[in-house]
């Protein structure tokens, strides 16, 4: 990830310490009991873990998004007022090394029920080249070396954007979403947690848990019944976000760049590529909803490939291929048939 993307780990302090001092009066007494008796205030990081908060809370939640439709979640950077409105909030839910500025500003923001998704599922490490045979390093610990908070020295060996991604250099992959099963074991993590913060409505929380899990549990199958039998299990992307998927299916995701959706691939990756096509009869370079689609198209073009959307579900916009979660990786799912020539 390139360091511009960053905000000071002392622009963030500085920020919330303006924040909190703004909203200390009020923030205490309603954080108490869910905000005078109404809704329980719960903030999300980006898009994944919004969907999760409003299908699990219901109609007890009321969920803020730090992310905006349209925004790369990696590109974020906190205004005081939104690190203030996490310092207010009566649940938080994020996941740890998506956003750094987001990670800063919730160890310091003293919410107690700040829930990380990262650890109610299993992170592993994901190359360029990801398959279903390919395992790396598990655990948090190595997603805690990588993602953590230990300031800007760890960042700068990605600032070069040469196209390696945090998977080959030792942490862990944070893009569990895009997996149905392991999303489902970080929706009943987060069903749990909320009975805990708002017992009152645990009954509601559980009930809709677990409607939420068994509709992942159609999509896993949905997936595997789709996948079955393709012509062939490589597929390209710009974006290296899709190893979970990859893993979990039997296929093998070959990444122009890194996790970093906006970094620039090295000429001899780009030739890597070309050779990878061929060799695995490979049809298409997807690209995403959120960011450029240059180096797709210009990689398509060289190679006499198809390009296609395959997107990572950071973020819903009006350019979505579905209005939610379930929607837009049914679409995925249609995608990667087309490519793939499954049956």
């Amino acid at each position: 990830m390139n360091v511009r993307r960053l905000i000071p780990t002392t622009a963030v302090a500085g920020a919330v310490v303006l924040g909190l001092t703004a909203l200390s009066a009020c923030s205490t007494s309603d954080a108490a009991d869910g905000g005078n008796g109404d809704k329980l205030k719960v903030t999300a990081s980006f898009y994944p873990m919004q969907f999760l908060a409003e299908r699990i809370g219901g109609e007890h939640v009321a969920v803020t998004s730090l992310t905006k439709p349209g925004v790369e979640p990696h590109d974020l950077e906190l205004t005081p007022r939104q690190i203030g409105s996490i310092s207010e909030s009566d649940y938080v839910l994020y996941l740890k090394g998506i956003q750094p500025a987001v990670d800063d500003a919730i160890k310091q923001s003293g919410v107690q029920n700040t829930v990380d998704a990262a650890t109610l599922t299993t992170l592993e490490n994901h190359g360029s080249e990801v398959s279903g045979h390919d395992h790396g390093h598990e655990g948090e610990e190595a997603h805690a070396d990588e993602h953590g908070h230990e300031g800007e020295e760890a960042h700068e060996e990605h600032s070069e954007g040469d196209g390696h991604n945090h998977g080959e250099e030792g942490g862990a992959d944070p893009h569990i979403w895009l997996d149905p099963v392991k999303y489902a074991e970080v929706a009943k993590g987060v069903g749990k947690s909320l009975e805990k913060a708002d017992p009152d409505h645990a009954a509601d929380y559980k009930k809709n848990t677990d409607a939420l899990v068994a509709e992942l549990g159609e999509l896993n199958t949905a997936y595997e019944t789709g996948l079955k039998n393709p012509a062939t299990r490589t597929f390209i992307t710009t974006h290296s976000a899709f190893g979970y998927l990859a893993e979990r299916y039997g296929l093998t995701q070959q990444g122009i760049a890194g996790i970093d959706p906006e970094a620039e691939p090295s000429p001899a990756r780009i030739q890597e590529i070309h050779t990878i096509a061929e060799k695995e009869k490979a049809t298409t370079v997807f690209f995403e909803t959120l960011a450029s689609d240059k180096t797709a198209k210009t990689l398509a073009k060289d190679t006499g490939l198809k390009t296609g959307v395959l997107d990572p579900l950071e973020g819903i916009t009006d350019k979505s291929q579905g209005a939610d979660y379930i929607e837009v990786m049914e679409s995925n799912l249609a995608a990667l048939q087309k490519a793939l020539g499954a049956k």
